[in-house]
């Protein structure tokens, strides 16, 4: 595993996008839109260069299943899954961090 932390939000919401389970580049396109999956919009030129690159990483890897010739689907490796749990511990440690300032609630301080 080689991304260094913290992740590009491309990055981030692709494996976020992906833990969930095999995913076609749509598909991925659309999680990442909502706000639980990054809420990034990617056009396929920035998704499927991230794609490339996190499989060049072994992070990602293309299922070879097809239920048209021009969709391909992708799924997390071990190591993707362990980047993205990664990434989220960290996410976690600085709300946490951070919320006695009351940066990490909803409720702002006066």
């Amino acid at each position: 595993m080689s991304l260094e932390a913290p992740l590009t939000a491309p990055v981030f919401a692709t494996l976020l996008s992906l833990a969930q389970g095999e995913k076609h580049g749509y598909a991925i396109m659309k999680d990442a839109r909502q706000p639980e999956g990054g809420g990034i919009a990617m056009g396929p030129g920035t998704l499927y260069g991230t794609l490339n690159r996190l499989m060049e990483q072994g992070l990602v890897l293309e299922t070879g299943l097809s239920d048209d010739q021009r969709r391909r689907y992708y799924q997390l490796t071990e190591s993707g899954h362990a980047a993205l749990t990664l990434e989220l511990d960290r996410l976690r440690a600085v709300v946490t961090a951070n919320a006695h300032l009351g940066l990490a609630t909803q409720e702002r301080p006066a």
